[in-house]
């Protein structure tokens, strides 16, 4: 079978889907993203060498470009773990047909090469190597070294595919890049000059770009004996076998008819990889302060100290609540032929939501090192996703038909199900809001008015809780078929 044959089947498989509609709405918006940062690329390929020249006049822009280029690297690594999603393909009629186990693993393999992950160091380092040109470079020796950054560009693209099935070596790769910057940052050690010489060498040498284009061979034979391994009828229809624990949940009866619900929630969130991925991302949320609350400019912006604050104790509700009732949607038709109370169901979602909350301003504590008033911003900012923002996230909920398989290994980021447009348009209260009701009273008042009027928010919204809970409620019930027939859809 040929690749314009592979082709044809990937295009089919998509056009014919019955998420096709939504799928194509999702690919326009990260084509436009993919669009914006490959702008941003460019320009960056084509200014980073005058940056260099102008920050330190004294020495080589390529020579200091060179040097650091070994944090491109290990940060290209790791955001590739995090957001590039592996090739798939349904495997399991090719293994019933006369189609060369070769033809079709090479085509996995070569189907990355036109990953936006691979795309994007073209559009950075296509316009730094003619720059490099205009100003005098080796045009000859210039190339040789676009080739080389190239080849080791694809060699991370593989080396990927190895370490996601080895989360050691990743944290591995994780704790060099942190303490690489941490030593430079402390002037302890600079080891940019010493990773320099080496893809120097590419300009200076020439010949030694042979090694980048071997590393690329290995990887892509390592990657093909790996898949080739796995590529048997077996493997593919065998069920995976997994044994879970028994939580002892009965402290949760407290909660009385709620129980039932909590419970279900803790067990899917701890036995399943999706819930699981979510939970990391969320605490990952709390650390999203520093970028804001360790710089003096944004003390100047408090309004983005406020959206800063959302998000330090919003991650769980976020990322969790967002995907209501999607996380249900493989049981979904089977709870509701039960006599299962939609409130109920609901304010579950809600409580638990807000233990989410609860947790993250617990473990935001250590910011009050960045002083009371941030610490004030950030439990304001608390109230306020438990008093509004957790009504807003599961009234977005019910505009929400996309079903979720809890157990596919997906990456965190970039995995788009349970995801539509609507999602967007909901986003802008929950982002919006705050920094609105911040800003008037800071504007008009003073720092601490707004501090104020922000908790009173989310105080306000527990006061209606039942209300704003009822419209909710009635808003799923009128859309309970439609939801059930979209879950009923498979991808």
């Amino acid at each position: 079978m040929t690749i314009k044959q592979f082709l044809s089947l990937e295009w089919k498989q998509f056009r014919r889907s019955s998420f096709f509609e939504k799928g194509l709405a999702i690919k326009i918006l990260m084509i436009l993203g993919a669009l914006y940062f490959g702008g941003l690329a460019i320009l960056a390929g084509i200014g980073v060498f005058f940056i260099f020249k102008k920050a330190i006049p004294d020495q080589d822009p390529f020579m200091l470009i060179n040097n650091y280029m070994i944090y491109w690297v290990m940060g290209d690594l790791a955001l590739r773990y995090f957001m590039q999603q592996l090739p798939v393909m349904n495997i399991k009629p090719m293994l019933l047909l006369p189609v060369k186990r070769q033809s079709v693993i090479q085509f996995l393999l070569l189907k990355t090469s036109f990953s936006f992950f691979n795309i994007l160091p073209l559009l950075f380092f296509i316009p730094l190597t003619i720059v490099l040109m205009v100003q005098g470079y080796n045009p000859l020796m210039a190339v040789l070294w676009f080739a080389s950054i190239l080849a080791i560009s694809f060699s991370i693209n593989f080396l990927n595919f190895i370490l996601n099935k080895n989360n050691t070596a990743f944290y591995v790769v994780i704790a060099l890049l942190a303490s690489f910057i941490g030593l430079q940052y402390f002037n302890i050690f600079d080891i940019t000059p010493y990773t320099g010489v080496f893809f120097n060498s590419f300009y200076e040498v020439g010949f030694t770009a042979l090694l980048p284009v071997a590393l690329v061979i290995v990887l892509f034979r390592m990657n093909y004996r790996l898949l080739r391994k796995n590529f048997y009828v077996d493997g593919a229809v065998q069920t995976k076998k997994e044994k879970f624990k028994n939580y002892n949940l009965e402290f949760l009866n407290r909660f009385g008819t709620l129980a039932t619900f909590l419970k279900n929630d803790v067990k899917m969130i701890t036995r399943n990889a999706r819930p699981k991925q979510v939970l990391l991302m969320s605490f990952l949320f709390l650390f999203y302060g520093l970028i804001f609350f360790t710089q003096d400019t944004y003390k100047n912006m408090p309004v983005f100290l406020a959206f800063a604050a959302i998000f330090v104790s919003g991650g769980f509700l976020i990322t969790f609540g967002q995907l209501v009732p999607s996380w249900d949607s493989e049981y979904y038709k089977l709870m509701m032929s039960q006599n299962v109370s939609y409130k109920k169901y609901l304010e579950s979602k809600w409580l638990l939501m807000v233990i989410g909350c609860a947790v993250s301003f617990v473990l935001s504590t250590p910011y009050i090192y960045f002083g009371w008033d941030i610490y004030a911003m950030i439990a304001a900012g608390a109230s306020f996703n438990i008093g509004l923002n957790s009504f807003i996230t599961l009234y977005g909920g019910a505009l929400n038909r996309v079903p979720i398989e809890l157990n596919q290994k997906a990456k965190a980021f970039s995995n788009t199900q349970g995801f539509n447009p609507t999602q967007l348009l909901i986003s802008l209260p929950k982002i919006l809001g705050p920094m609105i009701i911040f800003y008037l009273p800071y504007k008009f008042i003073n720092f601490n008015a707004g501090i104020i009027a922000l908790a009173l928010s989310g105080v306000l919204g527990l006061v209606f809780k039942s209300y704003f809970l009822k419209i909710i409620e009635n808003l799923y019930q009128k859309n309970k078929y439609k939801t059930i027939s979209a879950f009923s859809e498979k991808k």
